[in-house]
């Protein structure tokens, strides 16, 4: 397992052709969930499989999950490292659903398949059927990568704008407990210093997602994977991206009372700059034609003018 984790491809022998390695790696998956089945199969009721079937049913698996290591060391590095870590994900979840079921197997007493048989080995089945399904290229990678980000960017937005709405008890549906004090206790209220802040901070949380949003049309719209440049741009982006999410989280949770309003500045400070670090890397590269370039500016002007606000909030906190 840990060859796919941490190992890499070696160098690029001869030229890469996209249909052959990516048929070659779908019937490897294919191979394996058939391989699972078979494993399974053979344990779901009695007798034992005999010594000499158990070494060759260990065999054929264990030739299933090196023909697809095989087929994932011909990646080469230049197709895409999005790409690759994708591709790589999808086989270190297969190997280790194989685990899994070897693993059940080993545990449960022979007497007919079992539900945990079961479900292992439709693990295997469905994780061999989403690798099949993996991106093709480092720019249909790299969009899937962005609308992951988008998802979980806009659920902490709208868990944050409902806490708004709930007014200035966000914690309403959480019952009186021994250890979290009474609702009534002011430390879950919104002072009138910190409703202000939570303006210019939603603010960022917004352009977050408009951020996100907008590079994310722009890499349907142009991004190509044809050149090693492109794909080098496309692999940039979804890495900065990639920090987004996790800035959002920060600053949001930080915006719960009881606020400390110098933790909510680093934070913003934070995604602020997470921000503006998309917007150039997205402007420098071949998905930002300048047609695009409107709305580049205008967000990055967005970024400043709540960051700006922030800062003023705060200055009595530094």
């Amino acid at each position: 397992l840990s060859a796919f984790t941490e190992g890499e491809p070696g160098e690029d022998r001869q030229p890469f052709e996209p249909p052959p390695f990516w048929d070659a790696l779908d019937q490897t998956f294919k191979a394996t969930s058939q391989e699972a089945t078979k494993l399974s199969l053979a344990f779901s009721r009695p007798p034992l499989p005999s010594a000499e079937d158990c070494q060759k049913l260990s065999e054929d698996v264990q030739n299933a999950i090196l023909a697809v290591a095989t087929v994932y060391y011909s990646l080469p590095k230049g197709q895409g490292t999005t790409l690759r870590k994708m591709v790589r994900d999808a086989i270190t979840g297969v190997v280790e659903g194989m685990i899994q079921l070897t693993e059940t197997i080993l545990n449960t007493p022979l007497q007919s398949l079992c539900q945990e048989q079961l479900i292992t080995t439709g693990g295997v089945w469905e994780a061999c059927e989403q690798a099949t399904n993996l991106p093709r290229d480092n720019q249909a990678a790299v969009v899937s990568a962005l609308a992951a980000c988008l998802a979980v960017v806009k659920d902490a937005l709208e868990e944050m704008e409902h806490a708004l709405v709930e007014g200035q008890d966000p914690y309403s549906d959480i019952m009186e407990d021994e250890e979290l004090g009474f609702r009534g206790n002011r430390d879950t209220y919104w002072s009138e210093a910190d409703w202000k802040l939570l303006g210019p901070c939603m603010g960022l949380l917004k352009a977050s997602k408009a951020c996100l949003k907008k590079v994310l049309g722009v890499v349907k719209a142009h991004g190509k994977a044809d050149s090693l440049e492109k794909i080098a741009q496309l692999d940039d982006l979804a890495d900065i991206a990639n920090e987004i999410s996790p800035s959002v989280d920060e600053l949001a949770l930080s915006m719960y009372p009881p606020m400390n309003q110098l933790a909510v500045r680093l934070n913003a400070a934070k995604l602020a700059s997470v921000l503006k670090k998309v917007l150039e890397i997205t402007k420098i590269s071949h998905v930002c034609p300048p047609s695009e370039e409107g709305w580049v500016q205008f967000l990055t002007g967005a970024v400043s003018h709540n960051m700006d606000k922030i800062k003023n909030f705060t200055q009595g906190e530094l």
